[in-house]
């Protein structure tokens, strides 16, 4: 099962996606940390994720780049992998000097595959970023052209995509299949 979960900024796509994560029942759970941080606001976030994630059994691996190369342990087990989130391992890929940079949305998209290969069920988290109706500059447009890109292909490819809305999942393609 390949699930794309979007939404806007605190609107409860990671405590969604993490829910979505249990409802696949006794798996292995790789959850795939793509922030890095630079400041005491991004340092707070990732320790308020990992409070959310305590005791629900994820296993942390840190991948701010380059997903296409990264191994999971081979299991005869069940895995589950959550991948947050999107918009931060393409603003990695993009911006970063050892990232994948005019290649991101190929890399990305790579990556995704691959990663869908090697597990029985993947939960992408990513960033509504498109309809504030501001007009940004030239680099934060092309950021938010390759997310888009990379929004679009994940769509295409998953089996359910739900976007939260006011902390309410809305089913855009599949539905919930308890």
């Amino acid at each position: 099962m390949f699930v794309l979960v979007t939404g806007g900024s605190g609107s409860g796509k990671s405590e969604y996606a993490e829910q979505r994560v249990l409802e696949f029942g006794d798996t292995i759970r790789y959850y795939l940390a793509t922030m890095m941080c630079f400041d005491d606001e991004g340092k707070n976030r990732v320790e308020r994720h990992r409070k959310m994630r305590r005791g629900k059994g994820f296993q942390t691996v840190e991948r701010h780049l380059n997903l296409s190369g990264l191994e999971l342990p081979e299991t005869s087990e069940k895995t589950t992998v959550l991948l947050e989130c999107m918009s931060n391992l393409t603003a990695n890929e993009m911006f970063d000097q050892t990232g994948s940079r005019e290649q991101t949305v190929e890399e990305v998209k790579t990556g995704i595959d691959r990663l869908r290969r090697k597990c029985d069920n993947l939960v992408v988290v990513t960033n509504e970023v498109f309809s504030d109706g501001i007009i940004y500059d030239e680099e934060t447009r092309r950021f938010q052209s390759n997310l888009g890109k990379i929004n679009a292909y994940l769509a295409k490819h998953a089996d359910e995509v739900v976007e939260i809305v006011c902390g309410l999942p809305v089913f855009v393609k599949g539905g919930l299949v308890k």
